[in-house]
């Protein structure tokens, strides 16, 4: 066994060969660990895609790491946690120094940081330079700051790096957002043609995965038939140039819009790309700017875009380690409800709710209306305990890791941090859900009916909400127009909601 000088410790999320953890590597005496542990599929009821996609995407990196005759320790299947399996390997090898990147869940940082403390270990654990932005530089930017808000730090995001600014720093097109053309529903004939966005056929590692995960985890959630994603960086890059090509020119004007049968719209499908670090968030802005030129884009789409990625994304991965761990018990208005057994089935009669998750299950994903404004929606207004809400979501899209499924689902769609960086609750009626889709069409329910047996439960359930919390939407300029709407319904009315209300929650599985 040659001497080894340091141990480093690459997870499934962090797969990029430019990335911290390698930057110094020495051949000679430093070697590279790659840990597959079932428990990580295990600790939330994983899809199988998303294991699959983890699996696959690891072991290919494994092999371009082989390819560079990187020394590499690869355990695969294993039953133990990642870090008992790591506390084994440095014992043998006799390592006394250990380097990662900082992980993307809370729980591997501490249990890292607690194993390197057990055994004495000199632990080096890097910033994660994926990133725009720095935790350390995000906690700057919170000091004194009564309010944190995306827009504000988008903004400084967008001087800081130059993006879509002007040489005085004044933005491009006079303002810094875009947000109000970028909000429309598809025709009322439905989308038209969609440029498909690209697939990728398994090749024979992945094929070899597929397998071994519909055979290891066939309890699972979720199937493989439309397994297609991008596991290389090569095919993380075809992605991208295919969807600044064929797919970004309609991606702002129909970022919203929901229709059945419509899985992936106009969206890029790089979220999962991006947070296994095959991509780099610099590469994708750079090449949507390159395109917005090269194309002639509408500047609403291309700025709406560049804000999910340098805006929103940096935003909550800033936010995630700044107010963790307790972010994970966040529960402002106490929730307690289970979640309805048909989230994780889709076997549901209100047509939205099934038709986002049994697309969810086909293929672990929907897009972020989905994912906010159906399902999201849905569990804040029925009440539901939001640790059990973050699990799902955790569990069942391809590309959720704790860093940034956490704060989109206990901050944004649950406000149950209590508006920490959201400026209300993000609640709708059927309303919405009927201007936005073709839902409500094929529905046996009525969005515009508020009580009653034809009463679309998302309807009665935000009615419900606003009566019962109208205190709180009175005092905030943002919602005063939403409780206002309620001296509009007669209290008779509004005493039937409640009534069926607590009828529907009362038996959220039978919905």
């Amino acid at each position: 066994m040659k001497n080894l000088n340091r141990l480093i410790l690459i997870l499934g999320d962090q797969l990029d060969l430019q990335g911290s953890a390698l930057k110094d590597f020495n051949a000679k005496n430093d070697e590279i660990i790659m840990i597959e542990s079932i428990n990580e599929a295990q600790y939330v009821w994983s899809h199988k895609a998303k294991i699959a996609l983890f699996l696959s995407a690891m072991r290919h990196f494994a092999q371009a790491l082989e390819e560079r005759q990187y020394p590499l320790t690869y355990i695969k299947e294993s039953t133990l946690p990642i870090v008992e399996v790591l506390r084994q390997q440095l014992i043998h090898k006799k390592i006394s120094r250990l380097v990662c990147v900082l992980p993307g869940e809370w729980r591997l940082k501490v249990a890292i940081t607690e194993l390197a403390q057990d055994l004495s270990l000199e632990l080096e654990m890097r910033e994660d330079e994926h990133f725009f932005c720095s935790r350390q530089d995000f906690v700057n930017w919170t000091a004194g700051k009564k309010e944190l808000r995306l827009e504000y730090f988008y903004r400084l995001m967008r001087k800081t790096h130059g993006i879509l600014v002007d040489a005085d720093g004044n933005p491009e097109g006079g303002q810094w957002n875009f947000d109000q053309d970028n909000r429309k529903p598809y025709p009322k004939k439905g989308p038209g043609i969609i440029d498909p966005p690209p697939t990728f056929e398994p090749d024979p590692l992945t094929r070899k995965v597929l397998a071994y995960v519909n055979k290891k985890y066939k309890d699972h959630p979720g199937n493989l038939d439309q397994f297609y994603w991008p596991v290389t960086r090569d095919q993380a890059l075809k992605a991208l140039n295919y969807f600044v090509k064929y797919r970004l020119q309609n991606f702002g004007t129909f970022q919203d819009a929901m229709w059945t049968d419509t899985p992936f719209g106009w969206h890029s499908l790089l979220s999962s790309a991006l947070n296994l670090k095959l991509l780099n968030p610099r590469e994708v802005i750079a090449t949507v700017l390159i395109a917005w030129k090269k194309y002639g884009l509408d500047l609403s789409t291309v700025e709406g875009f560049i804000r999910q990625i340098l805006g929103w994304r940096e935003f909550v991965r800033g936010m995630y380690y700044l107010d963790m761990p307790q972010m994970s018990q966040a529960n402002y208005y106490n929730h307690q409800r289970p979640l309805p057994k048909w989230y994780w089935s889709g076997k549901t009669s209100m047509a939205c709710m099934n038709d986002t998750i049994k697309q969810t299950l086909e293929y672990g994903y929907a897009h972020h209306i989905q994912r906010l404004m159906v399902t999201g929606n849905f569990a804040l207004l029925a009440e539901i305990l939001p640790s059990e809400v973050s699990n799902w979501y955790l569990a069942i899209y391809v590309d959720a890791i704790e860093w940034v499924e956490l704060p989109n689902t206990v901050g944004m769609a649950l406000f149950a941090n209590g508006g920490r960086f959201t400026s209300k609750p993000y609640i709708a009626s059927g309303a919405y859900i009927k201007r936005m889709s073709n839902y409500c069409g094929s529905c046996k329910y009525k969005p515009e009916v508020r009580f009653g047996e034809t009463a679309c439960p998302i309807t009665t359930l935000y009615w419900n909400f606003l009566i019962k919390h109208r205190a709180q939407f009175d005092a905030n300029p943002r919602t005063r127009l939403m409780t206002a709407n309620l001296k509009k319904i007669s209290d008779p009315d509004q005493k039937a909601i409640k009534k069926h209300a607590q009828e529907l929650l009362s038996q959220l599985d039978g919905l």
